[in-house]
């Protein structure tokens, strides 16, 4: 760099005027700390080095172009003969470079030399206490601000905010704020700004207002305040503060339309945040990784992907975009855009991040290839255990469950075992039904303390839930030392899967006592509990809960409630339910149509299934089923035929067993068994126990003994484990007398270990369930249960009843046949209920098996002769009992 050449008059101080103007400019314009030495080097020569000024800009100059140690050079040239201008710009020139310790040991070295600070010093002092978040010398800059007077500086008191804030103490931060004579738009954005890295989103915005309220006009500053409303949701907020930058025509600024895009996807406002990408005129790197980002995070996937490739062009995508768009090939399956974006990755030199190799692994198993996640698995150097769940979940999710376990084996060894490494293997277990795994499983979560954890607790209630026991189950949710609302869905849920609805409805009081509002899947785990139970004034009672929880709408719940209304003897509440609801899917239909088959509705059956069809809605197997029941329990032979046809021509549905099994039971019920027969044996499939069943059982109820025999000995030789039917073939050769017969049958169900299921009926009375079997003498008021069936029997025999003894299914005497069919559970209940309610009141008894022929009889004369009705559900429908007939016409 040339010298400059400077021109002297006469006058010397003209000169050295002349000198120090030329020298301070060309200080000012020095572009690179070359320059900067050569121009030093000038001041020297000219004797100005010394100067307060020049050593104090020198100072600065240096700093500004990233040369602390020249600043400090400088500084300690002057420093014996200092004065605060130059401490001032020591203190300012480490703080720019960061050097907040420096700046601090400056400023203790200034107060210790007697050198009093003055305005200027106390924002890059209280600057670096803020930076080094040294909150006791944080007190002790600011005691010596007050005692100094500055307590009012506009500029010390922004510094102190700022740094109050860093120090997450809001309330110092907003007192320094109260008690500023003066403020400015920094001073309400650091107080704003503050507010919001604190977390404290309310008081940001009442900060906001305020401002507005005197007067403010946003900034490119008060981006802030976006990022509160983001964070609380407050949609209404936003587009306020949207609408405000708006008019003041800051909109498409980069930080601002960076502040708003983050808004708009916390709002999960896609289209919004596109609109303000579309109309910025600067976009950053900020804000397309905001684009991708969001676009992922809200399940846009194919947006993300698309932006992502636009990027490229334009600037270097971040590590969270790269992995942002590596997870939406994953959810898209997209494998080649997916190893694409990984080559990218590699060319970025980020393929050693640990956290990226995690998401590459759940894209190549998301898309299937598991031979790249495991080779991006090997090829890790660092593994994490988001690393090992990431490749043992890619596995269980294809089926490659051994894969998983070694992998889990590998995991152990290398003592990189969570929680959630323990979620996924008892989920696997839970899939593949493997207790004795689990268990294992179980065993090692407790070695290393981790069955305690809420989400560990919640996994085991599960995997017990669905292939262990109740007590499995009970013993876990006992020791859990927290609940959540899944930890109490899943008891509640189990109950009703094992049969144990008295520790579910438990279960519901104790949530409510501990606080916990019942969700949706709670709903849909208790109605069923009153569906089993039958148990009508419960299930208002939730209905009423759901109403006021607003689930009424929603279209699972509906269903529910509807097939609670049905199983609970209410068709009326039912279809009620039915018609208030706005949305119906396939589910819906189906549970109407079965609702009405139970209760032998057999033509409104039919008519829903062809409104449905009207509808729009397209029956699955299972509507089909539904209907086919429906016409079976109705006699409607012919109806139940063309669905039947109709499933494979109209809807290119393939029957499956259970298609055939309500077809065999449609022909039998109505007295068809020969044709029952033929179809059986012309079926395309080999039958199995439950169509032959089917037809046994209209064999026994209309006496075709021959049909009997032989269908008898096709169950016997498909060697079931199902206990029903080898109970129906027993139940067969006792009605023909042939007791070697029974007897061998019986052996056969104890050799395999199968136990008939005892008869049991239940009934409601005063906000009471009682529970009856057949034979059992030990309930209350067995005596008078007794009496009054004995006088029953004497009103009956009157009307003309005759006991049918082949119902009786044992090897004694008459009178003991009688005596048996006494005991049956569901008389034992009518009869319970009719010592316990007023004359007059309906009944309703449920019961767990088909109700047999002569208790079906018994309860037509009951009605009669007590001037009552009665309702009973048994394993098939309901029957409505009255004035001596019963609504199933005998289709039972």
């Amino acid at each position: 760099m040339k010298p400059p050449r400077f021109c002297f008059n006469d006058s010397p101080e003209t000169a050295q005027e002349v000198l120090r103007s030329s020298l301070l400019k060309a200080l000012s314009s020095a572009k690179n700390t070359s320059q900067l030495r050569n121009i030093h080097s000038l001041i020297i020569i000219s004797g100005l080095s010394l100067s307060v000024v020049f050593s104090g800009k020198l100072i600065s100059k240096y700093a500004q172009l990233k040369d602390p140690i020249s600043s400090v050079s400088v500084f300690r040239t002057v420093s014996p003969t200092s004065n605060v201008y130059q401490w001032n710009s020591i203190i300012r020139a480490s703080t720019h470079n960061g050097l907040f310790t420096q700046a601090l040991g400056y400023y203790t070295e200034m107060r210790e030399k007697k050198l009093q600070p003055d305005a200027y010093t106390f924002p890059s002092v209280i600057n670096s206490c803020a930076r080094l978040l040294d909150l006791n010398m944080g007190h002790v800059v600011h005691e010596h601000v007050m005692e100094m007077g500055f307590g009012s500086d506009l500029y010390i008191g922004n510094a102190l905010i700022d740094m109050y804030s860093r120090f997450g103490d809001l309330d110092k931060a907003r007192y320094v704020f109260e008690e500023m004579s003066d403020r400015d738009s920094v001073s309400w954005n650091s107080l704003i700004s503050g507010y919001c890295s604190n977390g404290f989103w309310e008081e940001a915005l009442e900060m906001y207002h305020k401002s507005r309220m005197i007067g403010m006009v946003p900034d490119r500053f008060t981006t802030s305040v976006l990022l509160a409303c983001g964070s609380l949701m407050a949609v209404k907020e936003g587009l306020n503060v949207h609408g405000a930058i708006e008019k003041i025509g800051i909109g498409r600024d980069v930080i601002i339309g960076n502040g708003l895009l983050s808004m708009y996807f916390k709002f999960e406002r896609p289209r919004e945040a596109g609109q303000v990408f579309g109309e910025m005129d600067v976009k950053d790197s900020v804000s397309w990784n905001t684009m991708i980002c969001g676009y992922s995070q809200l399940g846009q996937y194919e947006e993300s992907v698309k932006l992502f490739m636009e990027m490229i062009d334009k600037f270097t995508p971040d590590l969270l975009s790269v992995t942002s768009t590596i997870r939406a090939c994953g959810h898209l399956a997209d494998l080649q855009v997916g190893k694409y974006v990984h080559n990218y990755l590699i060319g970025s030199g980020y393929e050693c991040d640990t956290v990226a190799c995690n998401i590459l692994i759940d894209m190549y198993a998301k898309c299937g290839d598991l031979l790249a996640a495991q080779q991006v698995f090997d090829a890790m150097k660092c593994k994490d255990s988001v690393t090992w769940n990431s490749l043992i979940n890619g596995y269980t999710q294809h089926g490659y469950y051994k894969e998983g376990v070694e992998t889990f084996k590998m995991m152990k060894r290398e003592n990189e075992l969570d929680s959630v490494t323990f979620v996924l293997l008892l989920s696997m277990f839970s899939q593949l039904a493997n207790i004795d795994q689990g268990r294992g499983i179980h065993c090692d979560m407790i070695k290393l303390g981790f069955e305690a954890e809420l989400v560990i607790g919640n996994a085991l209630l599960d995997m017990y839930a669905k292939c262990g026991g109740m007590d499995d189950l009970l013993r876990v949710f006992a020791y859990m030392r927290a609940h959540d609302i899944i930890s109490w869905n899943t008891l509640i849920a189990s109950s009703v899967h094992f049969d144990d609805c008295s520790i579910g409805f438990q279960a519901i009081i104790r949530m409510r006592t501990e606080g916990l509002i019942p969700d949706e899947a709670t709903i849909l785990g208790i109605l069923p509990m009153c569906s089993l139970l039958a148990a009508r004034r419960q299930g208002k009672e939730i209905h009423g809960c759901i109403f006021k929880l607003g689930f009424e709408s929603d279209v699972p719940t509906g269903n529910a409630l509807i097939e609670m209304y049905s199983k609970c003897g209410s068709l009326e509440n039912c279809t009620k339910v039915f018609n208030y609801m706005k949305e119906k899917d396939v589910v819906t239909w189906t549970a109407l149509i079965s609702a009405f088959g139970m209760y032998g509705e057999g033509k409104k059956a039919l008519k829903a299934f062809q409104d449905m069809e009207s509808s729009g809605v397209f029956p699955d197997s299972v509507a089909f089923i539904a209907l086919i029941f429906a016409c079976s329990h109705s006699g409607m032979v012919k109806e139940g035929l063309t669905y039947f046809d109709r499933m494979k021509t109209d809807y290119n549905i393939e029957p499956m067993m259970e298609h055939y099994a309500c077809v065999v039971d449609l022909l039998a019920r109505s007295g068809l068994l020969a044709q029952a027969e033929e179809f059986i044996l012309s079926m395309p499939i080999k039958p199995d126990a439950s169509l032959w069943g089917a037809l046994l059982s209209a064999c026994r109820a209309t006496g075709h003994t021959n049909i009997a025999q032989r269908v008898s000995k096709q169950i016997l030789q498909l060697n079931s484990d199902d206990t029903g039917y080898y109970v129906l073939v027993s139940n067969i050769y006792a009605t023909l007398g042939k007791w070697d017969q029974v007897r061998m049958v019986r052996n056969s169900m104890k050799t395999k270990g199968l136990k008939k299921e005892p008869g049991s009926s239940w009934i409601e009375i005063q906000k009471r369930f009682y529970v009856f079997r057949t034979g059992d003498k030990s309930f209350e008021q067995y005596d008078k249960v007794k009496d009054l069936l004995e006088y029953l029997a004497g009103l009956m025999a009157k009307e003309g009843y005759v006991a049918d003894l082949q119902f009786s299914l044992h090897d004694v005497e008459e009178d003991d046949k009688r005596d048996i069919l006494c005991g049956h559970s569901e008389r034992l209940a009518i009869a319970f209920g009719l010592l316990n309610t007023k004359p007059g009141t309906p009944l309703l008894v449920m019961k767990n098996l088909r109700v047999c022929g002569d208790c079906h009889t018994v309860t037509k004369y009951i009605t009669k002769v007590m001037q009552r009705e009665i309702l009973v559900r048994d394993a098939n429908r309901f029957h409505l009992f009255k004035d001596g007939t019963c609504s199933c016409g005998d289709h039972w």
